[in-house]
């Protein structure tokens, strides 16, 4: 599937796996939304949108600093209990 392809439900699929934005933000913890975005080569709005479904499952935890968000793989990680 080509990154202009959309998935069943009209979306436009995703180019990286969850487990590449989990290693971006391991890269660079406590990582950035821009950090995360730079490493994957996509725009910030795209890293911030994955960012927070992985935060809905578990995945990862963030936390407010200053105006921005810091984010770190989560104690309890899905990924890891598996």
């Amino acid at each position: 599937m080509s990154e202009t392809e959309r998935d069943e439900r009209g979306r436009f699929a995703a180019r990286h796996a969850d487990k590449d934005v989990l290693a971006a933000v391991r890269e660079h913890e406590p990582a950035g939304t821009q950090e995360v975005a730079d490493v994957l080569g996509i725009e910030r709005q795209s890293a911030d949108y994955r960012l927070r479904r992985l935060q809905d499952a578990g995945a990862v935890a963030s936390k407010k600093i200053g105006g921005s968000l810091a984010w770190r793989i989560a104690e309890t990680s899905p990924e890891e209990t598996t």
